[in-house]
This record gives C-alpha cells, structure tokens and sequence, in this order.
C-alpha cells in the first residue's frame, strides 16, 4: 500500500484494535446496525449466493453470510491487520477456502474481483475520500442487491466529523472521516443501475439497499 488513504486506514485500523473487535465479535456477536443491514441484503435468500464485504473489518457480515448458506465470496479491506482477523475467524469456522482477501484500496483492485450477488460496505464509505468512484466500482460488481451503512448528513454529524478530522491533522495521522449526502450517494447508484429498494435513518447512521432490476 503505498497511497496516503491506505497507509491512514492502515494506521486506524491496527492489529491492537483488530484483536479487540475480533474478541469483542466473539463475545456478542454482530451489533444491531449490522444485524439490519444483513437482514436488509439477505431479505431475497443467501443459500447458494456470492458476496463481496468492502471494508469488512474482521469479517462480521461475511461470517453471518456464511453462516446462512452464502457459496462464498470476497473480503476487501484496506487493513492488513483486519483482513488477517477475518480469516482467522473464517479458518477456524471452517470455510475460508471460500472466501477470497483481497487487500489495499477496492478502487484500484475492483478490476481483479469478481462480480457478486450480495454487495455490503458497513460504515466504510464514510471512510474514503472519493464516493462516487468506491460507489460506482461496488455497483457496477453488484448482480442483485447492495447494501450500505453511511453517517447521516446533518448539520451535527458534519460538525462531529470536522472535529474528528481537526484532532487527526493536529497529530498528524493521514486518516480522514467523510460524510456524504444521501441524494449523492443514490445518485451515483442510479447511475449504476442500482434502484432503492430500503432506506432507514437512525440517529447517527443512515442505511440503504439498492437492487439492479
């Protein structure tokens, strides 16, 4: 990994903190937020189906995927560390053979992965500078049904994530939070011939799922 992104995700998101979510994982399992979104990309069936997990961290949706019969599928993350969690998990349940890791920035690699039935990124847009390129390489590998989780886009939320970023530049560390309008965002997935087809805005976390018809 040589760009900026990768090497501030890199640093995020280090083998310390990918242990503590991959213990904390296994102790409760997956949170709310990420319970509905699989629930959401799964609602038209998982048995037998593919899947490509963008930013997956220790590998909570691919596990639960996997879990309700998906084939296999592709894990992306720009974290070493994380990709390393995720394998762990799945080799010690017993089907990492399935799944294929695929490391550094998704934009860049999109050209080696193949296309998949389910598409989830969880709180990871949020995580890259260029939306409309992670969205349009996700959408266009996506065959039936995308799923993500973003920030909402209010004023206090964009407040928050200037602060977060504000202490970031002051130590010097490369890592950035973005937010990103929910109109864009659908924008960019129309493009792609993806249509909505469930939206749900909590407090902090706005969630959509998109098909291709």
């Amino acid at each position: 990994m040589t760009c900026c992104h990768c090497q501030g995700v890199a640093r995020m998101f280090d083998e310390k903190m990918a242990r503590r979510q991959l213990r904390h994982y296994r102790r409760k399992g997956l949170g709310k937020g990420t319970w509905e979104l699989v629930d959401a990309v799964a609602g038209d069936g998982v048995e037998g189906r593919t899947f490509i997990d963008i930013g997956g961290g220790v590998g909570a949706i691919q596990h639960e995927l996997m879990e309700r019969g998906a084939a296999g599928g592709t894990s992306a993350d720009a974290s070493p560390a994380y990709l390393a969690a995720a394998k762990e998990e799945a080799e010690a349940r017993g089907y990492a053979g399935r799944i294929r890791y695929v490391e550094g920035d998704f934009v860049e690699r999109a050209g080696e992965v193949d296309a998949a039935d389910l598409v989830t990124l969880d709180r990871v847009v949020c995580c890259y500078p260029d939306m409309p390129a992670l969205l349009g390489a996700a959408a266009r590998l996506t065959r039936r049904t995308l799923g993500l989780v973003i920030p909402r886009g209010t004023r206090f939320m964009r407040w928050g994530v200037a602060m977060v970023n504000l202490f970031q530049r002051l130590r010097r560390h490369p890592f950035r939070v973005y937010v990103h309008d929910p109109g864009e965002v659908e924008a960019v997935l129309g493009e792609n011939g993806l249509q909505r087809r469930h939206v749900r805005e909590g407090l902090v976390w706005w969630m959509g799922v998109y098909g291709r018809e």
